[in-house]
């Protein structure tokens, strides 16, 4: 099954995240098929914190890949946020 997931990366104590699609069978951290954005927790206040590329993601869910459950978190944030 095809998942779209959080890899860790980033210095100890200082987290970065980068969006990946990838087999549900590979590593956390390991072989993916595609970057889709990225999840910065400690971003400053006038860093981006998180990007996705939504065309990408909803081409890959239209193929039936399925989101981690932090990551459909985090695109659930994302379709709030132009609203406001």
């Amino acid at each position: 099954m095809v998942v779209i997931r959080l890899a860790r990366s980033g210095a100890k104590k200082r987290p970065f995240y980068n969006m990946v699609v990838t087999d549900s069978r590979n590593r956390r951290d390991g072989r993916f098929v595609e970057r889709i954005g990225f999840y910065n927790p400690v971003a400053a206040e006038n860093e981006q914190g998180l990007v996705v590329n939504a065309e990408r993601l909803a081409y890959w869910q239209g193929v039936g890949a399925q989101l981690s459950p932090t990551a459909a978190r985090l695109v659930k944030q994302i379709a709030v946020k132009p609203a406001a």
